[in-house]
């Protein structure tokens, strides 16, 4: 049970951010009375194997009629650990697996698959038409003018390896998700009597004592021999896994790869200036202030009154309208904005004065000239060195992109970074291991080159093979690269950590006796003794206890409550307990004396606050309940065969 309202909170968010996280690397994420949203992965779905024969077939289970197979598994695991390196660049397989990753990514899928079977067994549906509807929703899958493309569509889900089939299957699941669980959450309402007593919470203070028994204090001098070494190493191994570490090649180019350009020719600026006469001829622009009425005859009885002396802006709040500014533009920019009626009679009209009423669709419109500018034109002459320079970046740039589409080719072709480094004379880099996060493997101070940095997550995702080439300032720099040596993430060999190894045994052999210590201190505290005398009575001398006196508001005010006062605020008055440290540092024993009972107004913001987490927490517990039903009834089988050939192949270890 969570321990804390904002716990009762992040439960329910949890809950529904895990159970509608994709099987193929689309994230869909449940909002009350919202749309499913849908987010990609850059997911790893090509390289997953089956395992046929293994343990009587290719399946890790069987939820009701659907089977879910091993390669479904590994590619789920594949696609959470991308999702992972999003925030945390360095996370590999083997470190995800260790804490938990695939037996969590395997309830997942366990639940999404129950939930569908149940949903479907039931006349629930998810036609065809609504998954497009949700699909045409989708962000990612617009154009450029805003509505949904299907050529952006197709772009976007063939970029993650994926099949209409497939994205269409995992919208049709969360919509069956949604309208399975929604209404099992909806307009829940914790009792008031429950909301009140467990917000009087928030107002009670608590006295105690707090010890800490580190494990130096009872850590053996002695080194271990080799066997108790080696022992302990196999069974934390997990601990010392190192990330995987990649050798990058690159050289990166600009102008400097491009040699003398061509100077733009004659003709070539007098064609230019020939295609543009429109922009070099003189010109006019104007701003108005502007309102719009639905008839000629209001119109015509507002510019009469600002005529004779009023005033556009009262005239128009006087009609209960407001006017718009608009401009400066010129008389083809207002007429497609307006109509060609409106902008006739603006451009006739003097500045200051207002235009005689024009009809656009909207209406017409009274308009005053507040501002005209003009602009004298360009001969070829005058604008020959403007046309010039802008001759001379595009033969620049169109020459860069050019030089940037031979080198992809070459290199499909078969040629090599050196081959191309020495052909441009341009300077080969190679850097030494890296991490994910770009930093330099060993050496935590230092970084890849800036340029290299937006490379980064395409270079860990690529295997050794052809050299690569992207944009790093559109126009300006672009960089080639390739992957020359990959080291995957494993546990650190024993031989090379040693000293670090024994140094964390003898943490872990102290940790035991100090836990046999702060067993011995609660026995001699419920035979009467205080919890500094217990203490004492230990043959090592040990830190004098910390006295507590602190009420839940006050420790609400804390960013990260630490585990020895959280423990005490979830204790029974007259107790004391034991919780190991973090790193097998030691451990602390808590005592708590006394509680002093808070009281607290229904008429207290708190208590409408608590009122209504109590509430999500309980529709939460609701879901859960469901959920659990659910796969009861449909029925779940496990192959644990299976599962571990998918945790072998995914660690590198069958």
């Amino acid at each position: 049970m969570p321990t804390s309202d904002s716990e009762y909170s992040q439960t329910m968010i949890t809950f529904f951010r895990r159970f509608f996280q994709s099987k193929l690397g689309i994230a869909v994420t449940l909002a009350f009375l919202g749309l499913i949203a849908f987010a990609f992965a850059s997911s790893d779905v090509a390289n997953t194997g089956t395992f046929g024969g293994v343990s009587g077939g290719d399946r890790v289970a069987v939820v009701g009629d659907k089977k879910i197979s091993t390669s479904e598994l590994a590619t789920t695991a594949n696609s959470a650990v991308n999702n992972l390196r999003r925030q945390n660049p360095t996370i590999s397989m083997p470190a995800f697996i260790e804490q938990g990753g695939l037996e969590r990514v395997l309830e997942e899928l366990l639940e999404r698959a129950s939930i569908g079977e149940f949903a479907e067994l039931h006349g629930l549906r998810a036609g065809e038409n609504l998954v497009n509807s949700e699909i045409m929703a989708i962000p990612a899958f617009r154009g450029a003018d805003g509505n949904f493309s299907d050529d952006a569509y197709r772009q976007a889900i063939a970029q993650q390896s994926l099949s209409d089939a497939m994205v269409r299957d995992d919208l049709r699941s969360g919509l069956l998700a949604r309208q399975l669980l929604v209404p099992a959450a909806i307009g829940v309402k914790v009792p008031e009597k429950l909301a009140l007593r467990y917000a009087s919470l928030s107002k009670e203070r608590r006295q105690g004592g707090i010890a800490v028994v580190p494990s130096q204090a009872f850590a053996p001098t002695a080194d271990p021999t080799d066997a108790q070494l080696s022992t302990f190493y196999n069974e934390t191994k997990g601990d010392y896994i190192r990330p995987e570490r990649r050798v990058i090649r690159y050289l990166s180019f600009g102008d400097e790869a491009l040699g003398e350009l061509a100077a733009p020719t004659e003709e070539e600026i007098a064609a230019r200036y020939e295609a543009n006469r429109e922009t070099y001829a003189p010109s006019e622009s104007r701003t108005i202030n502007q309102l719009i009425v639905p008839t000629q005859q209001a119109a015509a009885a507002i510019r009469d009154r600002v005529q004779g002396g009023g005033s556009l802006a009262v005239a128009a709040r006087e009609a209960g309208l407001d006017t718009v500014t608009v401009g400066p533009v010129t008389k083809s920019q207002l007429a497609s904005q307006t109509s060609a009626a409106v902008a006739n009679a603006v451009f006739a009209a003097q500045r200051g004065t207002i235009a005689t009423p024009a009809r656009s669709g909207l209406g017409f419109h009274v308009a005053q000239v507040t501002a005209i500018e003009t602009r004298a034109g360009k001969n070829l002459e005058q604008a020959r060195a403007e046309i010039t320079t802008a001759l001379r970046e595009e033969k620049r740039r169109n020459a860069l992109n050019d030089l940037a589409e031979r080198l992809e080719t070459e290199f499909s072709q078969g040629s090599s970074l050196p081959d191309i480094a020495t052909e441009l004379k341009l300077e080969l880099k190679t850097t030494e291991p890296v991490t994910g996060a770009g930093m330099v493997y060993g050496k935590p101070q230092e970084r890849v080159e800036e340029v290299l940095a937006p490379a980064l997550q395409t270079a860990f995702q690529m295997e050794v093979e052809e050299p690569q080439l992207a944009q790093i300032v559109p126009g300006q720099l672009f960089l080639a690269y390739e992957v020359t040596d990959i080291t995957a993430s494993a546990s650190a060999p024993l031989s090379e950590i040693r000293d670090g190894v024994i140094a964390a045994w003898k943490r872990a052999e102290g940790s035991k006796l100090a836990k046999e210590a702060a067993t011995r201190i609660i026995k001699r505290m419920d035979e009467g003794s205080t919890l500094a005398a217990a203490l004492s009575a230990e043959k090592v001398s040990l830190p004098a206890p910390d006295a507590i006196n602190l009420s839940r508001e006050q420790l609400g005010t804390t960013q990260q409550v630490p585990a020895p006062l959280a423990l005490l605020f979830s204790m029974a008055e007259g107790t004391t307990k034991r919780l190991e440290a973090p790193s097998k540092a030691g451990w602390f024993v808590v005592r708590l004396n006394e509680i002093d009972a808070g009281t607290i107004s229904k008429d207290d913001a708190q208590f409408a606050q608590i009122s209504a987490e109590l509430s999500q927490a309980l529709a939460s517990e609701y879901s859960a309940q469901l959920r659990a039903a659910v796969q009861a009834e449909v029925g779940v089988e496990r192959n644990d065969a299976a599962i571990e050939a998918v945790r072998k192949q995914l660690t590198g270890n069958n």
